[in-house]
């Protein structure tokens, strides 16, 4: 005796187990913009005017020499900790307002899992066995400190051979865990006004136990 088979069921999908999935947020970012596209001599003013600011304010901040980075990596210089937390608030504080304001718009890079933990990890070695990381190397330099200069060809060396190999990387270890464009709040869940509100008191108490702490 044979039961019979109800079509519905037999060509019914397999019932998948419940799965979190972070959304790829867009974030303003144009999908459709070129790569390709020069920027535009505004763009170009703009940037060597903010890299002029920015290397200026290394710098006068300290974290330009050798001895400071070193400290911090030593827990003997907390000025990189310091400098870091003000430019993180200031920072999240000014872009987010900006934002609000219809001023700016984001420009989320892309999330990818394992390029960005091969990524930070070649970095925290670089930074570690050169003393500077890229913008403090060029700041250095300007100040006269000509040990960052091999950090510097090897920046140009770098990007050069990222630049080669992009397209090889981009087929293999920046598809696994890609999430796309997607920001602290979507990983956690909550609305960025919420973030903001918790966020930035928690780093302005940090940096003021930092200052208290390690003066």
């Amino acid at each position: 005796m044979t039961t019979p088979v109800n079509p519905m069921t037999e060509n019914a999908p397999p019932v998948l187990a419940p799965v979190l999935v972070i959304p790829a947020q867009a974030h303003e970012e144009n999908e459709t913009a070129d790569p390709g596209k020069p920027d535009s001599a505004r763009q170009l003013v703009l940037g060597l005017v903010f890299g002029v600011v920015f290397g200026f304010l290394l710098q006068k901040g300290g974290v330009a020499k050798y001895e400071v980075l070193m400290g911090q990596f030593l827990f003997t210089d907390f000025t990189v900790i310091k400098v870091m937390l003000t430019a993180i608030i200031v920072g999240m504080i000014g872009i987010f307002a900006l934002r609000a304001l219809g001023l700016v718009k984001l420009h989320v890079k892309p999330t990818h899992y394992a390029a960005n933990i091969a990524g930070g990890l070649l970095f925290g070695v670089g930074l570690g066995l050169l003393g500077y990381c890229p913008g403090t190397g060029v700041a250095a330099l300007g100040q006269g400190n000509f040990d960052a200069i091999a950090g510097i060809l090897g920046l140009m060396a770098g990007s050069y051979f990222y630049a080669e190999t992009s397209g090889y990387l981009a087929s293999s270890i920046q598809k696994i865990g890609n999430r796309g464009r997607i920001m602290l709040p979507d990983v956690l869940g909550m609305p960025l006004a919420v973030f903001l509100a918790v966020f930035v008191p928690l780093l302005v108490l940090g940096l003021f136990a930092v200052v208290k702490l390690a003066p």
